[in-house]
């Protein structure tokens, strides 16, 4: 069962946007998915619970009171895990050793970079050996701006793929507060968005 892991120190860099996002791409491609959230916020659960009926199904994890040791459901055929801010320690190791991928969102502030460079190494460390493919997603880009060509200076140094870059729009925002994602509604409202996704999943399916 491949398990897809969002991962990024930094809170608000868009975890639970990308988790979400990618458990809804599974679900539109007919996949048995869940989703799993051990973050203390709870969003991806949060989310979850506002996912109205007629979307396509998307399943939970399990967990243990402490929401240290998650199992998922039976029939499960592809599983994303959102994570907290400042995941360190041997939950770090724990989680870790579940992914097949990991995705680290990094949004082009000089915070967020600086933040994101030593959990890198210590992914690149950490992670077992061609076992789990790391990719960076950037959150909230703009390509003409300042900002992104710091990003970009940054990514290239880190020999770590970039696997898409998404832009800032309120389409994330609006759909979230329905339990929605971009893979469930008409692809012609979120065409843009949807273009800027096609790396990422092709990514995924890789």
């Amino acid at each position: 069962m491949p398990v897809v892991l969002v991962a990024n120190p930094k809170g608000g860099v868009g975890k639970s946007t990308l988790a979400t996002n990618i458990a809804g791409y599974f679900a539109s491609r007919g996949h048995a998915v869940m989703l799993g959230d051990v973050d203390r916020q709870q969003s991806s659960r949060l989310w979850l619970g506002l996912r109205p009926p007629q979307a396509r199904p998307i399943s939970t994890w399990e967990a243990t009171e402490d929401n240290s040791v998650v199992r998922p459901p039976r029939g499960t055929t592809h599983a994303v895990l959102d994570t907290p801010a400042g995941l360190h320690g041997w939950r770090f190791k724990d989680v870790i050793g579940l992914a097949d991928k990991l995705i680290v969102p990094l949004q082009p502030s000089i915070f967020d970079i600086y933040a994101t460079r030593e959990f890198i190494d210590r992914l690149l460390e950490q992670r077992r050996a061609e076992k789990t493919q790391i990719g960076l997603v950037g959150m909230r880009v703009n390509a003409r701006t300042l900002a992104a060509d710091r990003l970009n200076e940054f990514i290239a140094g880190l020999g770590v793929p970039v696997v898409g870059e998404l832009r800032d729009t309120q389409n994330y925002v609006q759909l979230a507060a329905r339990g929605l994602t971009l893979f469930d509604i008409a692809p012609g409202r979120v065409q843009r968005d949807l273009e800027q996704w096609q790396p990422i999943c092709e990514w995924l399916e890789s």
